[in-house]
């Protein structure tokens, strides 16, 4: 298990809560360290959205509370009713992230003993807050995530690894049980970096020439993660196809190894490009290898079935890994011409900020 900093955040902000609940004097102090818990949040713009979120829906859920013990009592029916009624509401508001912590208010406001009812539904409304407030404190406090940073360490690794198993896969070399199961894995990976894309794009901007150089950037990593996951489509494919793919002739199968390595090595130099570690322009002869390596592949491709030298329902087969050989490229070229653009212009403006990664 990994100890990360959103689980330290968590831990202060349950200590915070409860230190400034009991400073206050509010009871139970423990209700603040609850609500703390139920609102931490891994980016600064998030909790800034959820400290809203949670005031307007637990100011509902209060007065809710408040209303139905006054007409009905405090029941486990009358409970269990207001618990329905808060979440129809949140629902309906398209606050649903609130829910929880909405119904522990309405559950521990609805408890509250008859006598003084409305001072000790403000004292649990208020514990509860404090522990929403401190969460936010916390989040504003404590330098977040750089988000860039590990969205663009979780493309390359995602990169390298699935480049690694194309090479295998072309060379019939991957243990296909292994093969398999790091498949689940690299699509769980992909999803990963779709998270942190979300994080990074939320995070927010302070100065207006800054919202430029970010929409140019979310582009950029866009492009990053779409080509990535055309690269693991064809791993897919080669682990789908390897049976087919061996009984293809070895001057196809060679083509399709050699395309596929030189597109795969295009593909990490364009990361290492994004951060300054290669020249800004890609060598001519490299992308005139690639693309020669293209039209060659494929104009083979056609000739093979053309002078009969494989059956058509084989070559049929074979034919969707070809296409996706060649949108690969594509994906290449389109995510080259946008690192190459982001460096060309607004030099000054567009600074890469992804800093090394510390070893676990």
């Amino acid at each position: 298990m990994k100890f990360g900093a959103r689980i330290f955040k968590t831990g202060l902000a349950i200590t915070l809560a409860l230190y400034i609940a009991t400073w206050l004097g509010l009871e139970p102090p423990t209700f603040a360290g609850v609500a703390a818990l139920f609102a931490i949040q891994p980016s600064i713009y998030r909790s800034y959205q959820t400290i809203i979120d949670q005031f307007q829906s637990n100011i509902i859920g209060a007065l809710l509370a408040v209303v139905l013990v006054l007409l009905f009592g405090n029941q486990p029916i009358v409970i269990g009713l207001g618990a329905i009624i808060i979440i129809a509401i949140n629902i309906k508001l398209k606050i649903e992230s609130t829910i929880p912590l909405a119904i522990v208010t309405v559950i521990l406001i609805m408890n509250a003993p008859q006598e003084e009812f409305i001072t000790f539904a403000a004292n649990r409304f208020l514990v509860i807050m404090v522990g929403v407030v401190s969460s936010f404190f916390v989040n504003l406090v404590f330098v977040p995530p750089k988000y860039e940073t590990k969205l663009f360490h979780k493309i390359v690794s995602n990169t390298e690894y699935i480049s690694q198993w194309i090479r295998l896969a072309t060379r019939n070399d991957a243990e296909h049980k292994v093969l398999k199961e790091n498949l689940i894995k690299l699509k769980e990976d992909t999803v990963k970096s779709d998270q942190y894309f979300l994080l990074f794009k939320e995070e927010r901007t302070y100065f207006k020439r800054r919202d430029f150089v970010k929409a140019r950037k979310l582009v950029l990593f866009r492009q990053m993660i779409a080509t990535t996951e055309k690269s693991l489509a064809i791993l897919k494919m080669l682990d789908q196809l390897d049976v087919k793919i061996l009984i293809m002739p070895d001057e196809v199968r060679k083509m399709i190894q050699t395309h596929l390595d030189e597109l795969t090595n295009y593909h990490e130099r364009i990361h290492l490009k994004y951060i300054g570690k290669v020249r800004n322009q890609s060598p001519e002869e490299m992308l005139n290898t690639v693309g020669s390596g293209e039209t060659t592949l494929t104009e083979r491709y056609v000739d093979l079935y053309e002078n009969g030298e494989c059956n058509r329902e084989l070559w049929m087969t074979i034919f969707p890994l070809i296409g996706m050989i060649i949108d690969y490229h594509d994906q290449l070229e389109h995510l080259d011409l946008l690192v190459d653009s982001f460096h060309s212009y607004h030099q000054e403006e567009n600074e890469v900020d992804i800093q090394e990664l510390h070893a676990k």
